[in-house]
């Protein structure tokens, strides 16, 4: 069968199994098992696939009708053009979390300084920050152990080595610090923040990913209210805290960083035009 008879066959099915994006899915999926990219795929579409590959891909497209994310088929997905390994460990990286990394730059004012990225999972933010931010030292933490591994991996594949990572329950860790390495020109994170009867757990690629990444007490606020208080005692002065947060939940984030007397307070927009990162300085 051809490489274009198998996508549009692929496709149909995955459409009828739910997928947002069906075609995307199975022409990622197959250039995952031809390791080609997509424009081989649609030079050669008409070549026959040969049996073996064929097999594992309609291996992966069962799978992935069954609703388990291509991110985890795979084994990777790309962030801020980085090419990230992934893990059921940890949370898939997620283009609207780019909206933070674009404003955690906009925030260094010098061409050295301290960043850290609490939560960090695959290690996206912070190796984001860091391959455009060389003069920086970056910090990531993340309370388990397979997301300290699987970011420490990436930062070693991608050689960038001006971030490091280390097992933290948020900033517990950092108390072992001496006082000058206790202090962050700039502290970002996108912590749990769903509330734990939210529909949105059981649909789409949620399903599969971590829930302890995922759901939060108090409705979903409870890290993030556990982060606007505790960051103030981790940033230099005038140092910035950025917090990616749920469409409806720009409003009260504002109000508590206001509340813990940070300045500057304001949300920014994600791709799809909702409020998806707050922030504020000292």
């Amino acid at each position: 069968m051809s490489f274009d008879a198998l996508l549009k066959l692929a496709a149909q099915r995955l459409h009828a199994a739910g997928s947002s994006s069906p075609r995307i899915d199975a022409e990622v999926l197959l250039c995952h098992v031809l390791e080609r990219d997509r424009t081989w795929l649609y030079t050669w579409g008409d070549k026959a696939c040969p049996l073996p590959e064929q097999a594992r891909f309609e291996a992966l497209i069962a799978a992935r009708a069954q609703g388990t994310p291509v991110a985890y088929l795979t084994g990777e997905r790309e962030f801020w053009g980085l090419r990230l390994a992934t893990s059921p460990d940890t949370l898939i990286p997620r283009p609207d979390t780019e909206t933070l990394v674009e404003r955690a730059l906009g925030c260094v004012a010098q061409p050295t300084g301290r960043m850290l990225d609490l939560g960090t999972g695959t290690g996206a933010i912070a190796l984001a920050f860091a391959s455009e931010q060389p003069g920086w030292q970056v910090l990531g933490v993340d309370v388990r152990e397979e997301a300290v591994e699987l970011a420490t991996g990436n930062a070693q594949a991608l050689a960038i080595t001006n971030a490091q990572f280390l097992q933290s329950d948020w900033f517990d860790a950092l108390e072992t610090f001496e006082e000058t390495h206790k202090r962050f020109n700039i502290v970002v994170s996108n912590p749990p923040y769903i509330a734990a009867d939210d529909p949105h757990l059981s649909a789409g690629d949620v399903r599969f990913e971590p829930r302890s990444a995922l759901v939060a007490d108090a409705e979903g606020m409870a890290d993030l209210l556990h982060l606007v208080e505790s960051a103030q005692h981790y940033l230099t002065a005038s140092g910035w805290l950025l917090l990616e947060h749920g469409y409806s939940q720009a409003d009260k984030v504002r109000k508590a960083l206001k509340s813990a007397g940070y300045q500057s307070v304001e949300s920014i927009r994600d791709l799809g035009g909702h409020e998806r990162v707050t922030l504020g300085h000292r």
